[in-house]
């Protein structure tokens, strides 16, 4: 228990780590994920933008790296970080490939999101002379914003367990904490200390979007 007490510093940085790590690689992800995913959508068969070589393109890419283990989608991009920040190694290059990541994830689940909007309700819209543009932004998107809250509380708890890899290539947060000073220590304490926080941040972050999607529904 000493011991735990004085990695405490230590630990609080670790947090502001993994929340660092988290919010820029879901801030990056979310909004390539958003702009796949709605490139999916619209260029659906049926659909306000219909192409099926912009369709197919964008599927094969997410169908052929969203499947990718995190763990070797890391080794995989580092070469990529490398040459875009410059470094392979530390919080920029796991928040780099954690957004990569992210964006294939989230891009399906947009696009999956989307699909649950009723066609009449865009029917309706474009038979009083709605722009494609104007539907997608204001009726699309915004009767869809419950699901999507949701899903994107999911890619959030997803990149926090994703984000516990960071040390092998020399990032921090908790769980380079607790593979560090617990695992490796032989302390559980430590490691349980780490894991605690964790399910603490886990729990206010569904609650938080579990109550936005709520609202979003009811409006």
């Amino acid at each position: 228990m000493n011991e735990l007490i004085d990695l405490l510093p230590k630990l609080w940085q670790a947090t502001f780590e993994t929340l660092y790590i988290v919010g820029l690689s879901l801030l990056f992800g979310g909004v390539g994920g958003l702009v796949l995913g709605l490139g999916l959508y619209v260029t659906r068969r049926g659909n306000l933008y219909q192409n099926r070589v912009v369709f197919g393109v964008l599927n094969v890419l997410v169908n052929v790296f969203r499947p990718i283990p995190f763990i070797i989608f890391l080794a995989a991009a580092q070469p990529l970080a490398r040459a875009v920040l410059g470094v392979g190694i530390g919080n920029n290059a796991i928040i780099f490939t954690l957004s990569l990541a992210a964006t294939f994830g989230v891009s399906r689940i947009v696009e999956q999101n989307l699909l649950t909007v009723q066609p009449g309700v865009i029917e309706a819209a474009r038979s009083v002379g709605a722009g494609r543009l104007r539907i997608v932004s204001t009726i699309v998107v915004p009767e869809a914003l419950g699901p999507l809250i949701l899903g994107y509380t999911f890619i959030f708890v997803a990149l926090v367990d994703m984000s516990a890899v960071a040390g092998y290539i020399g990032g921090g947060g908790l769980g380079n904490f607790a593979i560090q000073y617990g695992y490796r220590q032989f302390n559980p304490a430590v490691t349980w200390a780490a894991v605690l926080i964790i399910i603490i941040i886990v729990q206010l972050v569904q609650f938080l979007g579990n109550w936005l999607a709520r609202k979003a529904l009811r409006r």
